[in-house]
């Protein structure tokens, strides 16, 4: 009787995860469905799995912050809506079998993604691209970048690879984003001859957040000053960091510098050309944002001084009646923003719905809907911009609203032409040669 007992109650409880497992497959397999719709693939850095080691604990997919990337189909892990991957690695490093690495997306998704080596070098020997044009959004994983390449620069260096001349710099980095400033501490850890051009401001995108904006969900290590432990991380309390390193006295930076030009010499050095100067490189490392010239809508009105492209501070506005175009994070959270302080705000997105941004954000605008804190108006578009007023269509329906203020987040120009003019290889894996990190 106990054993006929024990097998019953073993039965039962086998059905049950048996079931459980069937919702969960269920449920990744419709999120798969979900993203085919939405991309063709990973457009940035994103898990690898190696199906023979994965055992299918589910592990990675409850690691990742950003929802159902991940998902288990037939008994192995599976990214089922790679879109919403921004390359945290968490599933990389919860998996307890490491059956998973972080690998960078393949050029032939993103057409127009430079084609690096696995030592972030282009086509172009020793020229290299960190950060977000070269496909990553995350700053710890800019930062991280940052610190390698200037490894492989020494390397290189130790073993004569570049050989060191007193009216060269070892590198020259242009950007002083995250990527490049982490590059640039360290340069100084490495005791080289760097310089670092920024055409801006030192922090780069990060620099034009909107207040306590949150740049950062995971600890993070800086060359020289350790790991910042903190899970969360203000634009006010990194933009502070930025301001302490620039008056170090060996952070050799120049802003204001618009970098024009750069040419591969027949000596194997480079000549970088700035809006003010020109530099010799042995090397030279371009930290360079994605964002680059804003992409305009091209309508009436577009040229009214109310019409905006980024928002710096929205403490500024106040009892306002505010458009916010566009459905990606930055428009999302500029919308929640400004309606958090008061103001009467719609969002207007050519799309059904918002599917590309973060799970958390997704979780936060639902919650601004649902109190009419925020009102949206998907599958439209502006057809006018007016003084006092903007005129939208939506579904066929043209309706004029009341207006103050007008914020466009429809992305921006990235400076693939100039990547383009200096001779990197753009897209297409035929078109450039790998090169080792050892190569003479």
């Amino acid at each position: 009787m106990p054993a006929l007992l024990g097998l019953l109650l073993t039965l039962f409880f086998m059905r049950r995860y048996l079931k459980k497992l069937r919702v969960i497959e269920e449920s990744a397999r419709h999120a798969a469905e979900q993203g085919a719709m939405f991309s063709e693939g990973p457009q940035a850095q994103h898990p690898l799995i190696d199906e023979s080691r994965c055992i299918g604990c589910g592990t990675c997919s409850t690691a990742c912050p950003e929802g159902d990337v991940l998902g288990i189909i037939g008994g192995k892990a599976a990214i089922v809506k790679p879109y919403k991957c921004i390359g945290h690695g968490f599933c990389a490093e919860a998996c307890p079998v490491g059956a998973i690495t972080m690998t960078t997306a393949s050029p032939r998704v993103n057409s127009q993604l430079p084609r690096l080596t696995p030592e972030y070098e282009t086509n172009l020997p020793n020229l290299f691209i960190i950060g977000e044009l070269g496909g990553l959004a995350l700053i710890k994983n800019a930062v991280t970048q940052g610190r390698q390449v200037i490894d492989v620069v020494f390397e290189r260096l130790q073993q004569r690879d570049l050989s060191r001349h007193p009216d060269a710099y070892d590198v020259v980095i242009v950007g002083a984003g995250p990527a490049g400033i982490s590059a640039s501490l360290r340069a100084i850890e490495q005791n080289l001859n760097y310089l670092t051009l920024e055409e801006g401001e030192i922090g780069g995108t990060v620099a034009r957040y909107p207040r306590q904006k949150l740049v950062m969900t995971s600890p993070v290590d800086f060359p020289i000053y350790g790991r910042f432990n903190r899970v969360e991380l203000s634009k006010e309390e990194l933009v502070a960091f930025w301001s302490k390193v620039m008056h170090r006295a060996d952070f050799k930076a120049r802003t204001g510098e618009k970098v024009l030009g750069i040419s591969l010499q027949e000596d194997g050095r480079y000549c970088v050309t700035s809006s003010k100067s020109s530099y010799k490189a042995r090397s030279v490392i371009l930290a360079l944002g994605k964002s680059g010239t804003p992409t305009k809508l091209e309508v009436p009105g577009e040229n009214l001084p109310k019409v905006m492209y980024r928002l710096i501070e929205v403490d500024h506005y106040r009892d306002s009646d505010i458009l916010v175009v566009g459905g990606g994070d930055s428009a999302v959270e500029a919308a929640m923003g400004l309606a958090a302080k008061g103001n009467r705000v719609t969002i207007s997105y050519r799309k059904t719905n918002f599917n590309r941004i973060k799970e958390r954000n997704a979780q936060r605008i639902a919650e601004f809907l649902a109190n009419g804190k925020l009102n949206a108006l998907c599958n439209s578009r502006v057809l006018e911009i007016r003084h006092s007023s903007v005129l939208l269509e939506q579904e066929g329906t043209i309706s004029e609203i009341p207006n103050h203020y007008v914020w466009i987040f429809a992305g921006g120009t990235p400076p693939y032409d100039f990547l383009k003019e200096i001779g990197v290889s753009i897209g297409t894996p035929e078109a450039v040669q790998p090169l080792s990190a050892l190569t003479p």
